[in-house]
């Protein structure tokens, strides 16, 4: 097929975000008889899934201290579930595991949790917490400092590739023309509009364009002209000048290379994710150095599709001038080193006792990313010209898979609750998400 010169809707980006918006713009413009799927081309400078989307953990999790987060996750949740077996989806649940400190930012979450019918368990209490994980879960639990456990019966991880590849099957065959290998170059705009896509290949004349660009969101934030810092009202009413509008942030995840089968619970089965923040000291199970004594957290899984047991911990923030590209593990200055190894395996023996001697099995491969960071560290979802409508998920996106369900109505039309709390103007406005206590961003 020669390249196109003109698409009604054009859609920056095959990951997550893109792909799904494509099908449920399809399926939108069919119901309400104002186009069809023909009338949508995504593009994609590499291939689908070559960004976040490809090596993301691929945890789907409601455990967010921010309502409108819980309530956005769990509409995602019930999509997964709506083809659980095509997106390689495993419903195996989450598990949010806290010292303390988050003791009472759990607990709010449990309780609105309840209130939207999420289903989840709340344990209290030191002893209590430790009788729930070693007779439900792990046997060998031997977490310190641990007083509540947040178990959400909903929510687990899929594959990353067979998740996107079933999304861009089901686009397809609504009509819509996926196109990778085709680099935007820059934006073409008329007053405040974008009139056309301008890649390496040539322009794209649109009506309308969609941005789920992941980590390169910055660039196309560029391209509109759009401010590199803003003022935040924050919800006390204080103005914050001048606060940059991104921020990067160093991605850390790896894999133990022993049989997933290890990792299963005390029945023989897939257990659920684990999530762990704590303040107790966390020391080497090498030589027993202190590592830290500051409060850490890790997650992990076993996971069949990286061939071992895979997780990861808390980001660190990338100072100075950032090069997104090469990308992922292609990168020679964002993949995991070995302090990163150093910590995560010996978290894992913090947590259980099976892994106190398994440091050694650590693959050693290149893992690991970079994440564009919004302000307050949550997306945004908006039109920032008459017609581009901006994806900026801030790192939460794999799990999202319903959101291109939201934006696609939006786009229609159909203006969604879901998304009002995700706008841009609540920087300016004051209505700020709330900050939860965990060391992780997006939490």
């Amino acid at each position: 097929m020669s390249f196109p010169a003109n698409y009604k809707y054009v859609i920056i980006g095959a990951g997550i975000h893109g792909l799904s918006t494509a099908y449920h713009l399809a399926k939108e413009l069919k119901q309400k008889k104002v186009g069809s799927g023909k009338d949508i081309l995504v593009i994609d400078k590499a291939a689908i899934g070559a960004g976040a989307s490809g090596i993301a953990c691929g945890i789907i999790r409601n455990n967010y201290f921010q309502p409108a987060m819980r309530e956005l996750m769990a509409h995602s949740v019930a999509l997964w579930e709506e083809d659980a077996k095509g997106y390689g989806y495993h419903p195996i649940g989450y598990m949010q595991i806290s010292c303390e400190s988050m003791h009472a930012d759990v607990a709010e979450i449990h309780k609105q949790q309840q209130e939207i019918g999420y289903d989840s368990l709340f344990i209290e209490g030191e002893k209590e917490c430790l009788k729930y994980m070693r007779e439900n879960i792990f046997h060998d639990w031997q977490a310190k400092n641990i007083t509540s456990v947040l178990h959400e019966l909903k929510g687990g991880y899929a594959h990353n590739t067979k998740s996107l590849y079933r999304l861009a099957d089901k686009a397809e065959s609504e009509g819509v023309r996926i196109l990778t290998g085709v680099k935007v170059t820059g934006l073409k705009t008329d007053n405040n509009s974008v009139t056309a896509v301008e890649t390496q290949k040539g322009n794209i004349k649109c009506d309308y364009v969609i941005i789920g660009a992941g980590p390169w969101a910055k660039s196309f934030w560029n391209m509109l002209d759009l401010p590199d810092q803003i003022d935040i009202k924050d919800n006390d009413g204080n103005i914050h000048k001048n606060v940059d509008m991104w921020t990067y942030w160093g991605l850390v995840e790896g894999t133990l290379g022993v049989s997933p089968d290890y990792a299963m619970n005390n029945a023989g089965n897939m257990p659920p994710v684990i999530h762990i923040d704590t303040d107790a000291p966390l020391y080497s199970s090498e030589d027993g150095s202190l590592i830290t004594d500051k409060m850490w957290g890790i997650y992990y899984k076993p996971d069949f599709h990286f061939g071992g047991v895979q997780g990861g911990a808390a980001p660190y923030i990338v100072k100075g001038e950032v090069r997104v590209d090469p990308y992922g593990i292609d990168s020679p200055d964002f993949v995991v080193g070995p302090d990163f190894v150093h910590m995560w395996t010996s978290a894992l023996a913090h947590c259980q006792k099976r892994y106190e001697n398994k440091y050694q099995n650590y693959k050693n491969e290149p893992s690991g990313g970079l994440g564009a960071f919004t302000p307050d560290n949550f997306p945004v979802f908006d039109t920032m010209k008459d017609n581009c409508y901006m994806i900026l998920d801030s790192n939460h996106g794999y799990k999202m898979i319903g959101i291109g369900k939201l934006i696609a109505k939006e786009i229609t039309g159909e203006k969604q609750s879901l998304l009002k709390p995700f706008r841009f103007e609540r920087y300016a406005k004051g209505e700020l998400h709330p900050v939860s206590n965990s060391p992780f961003p997006w939490s």
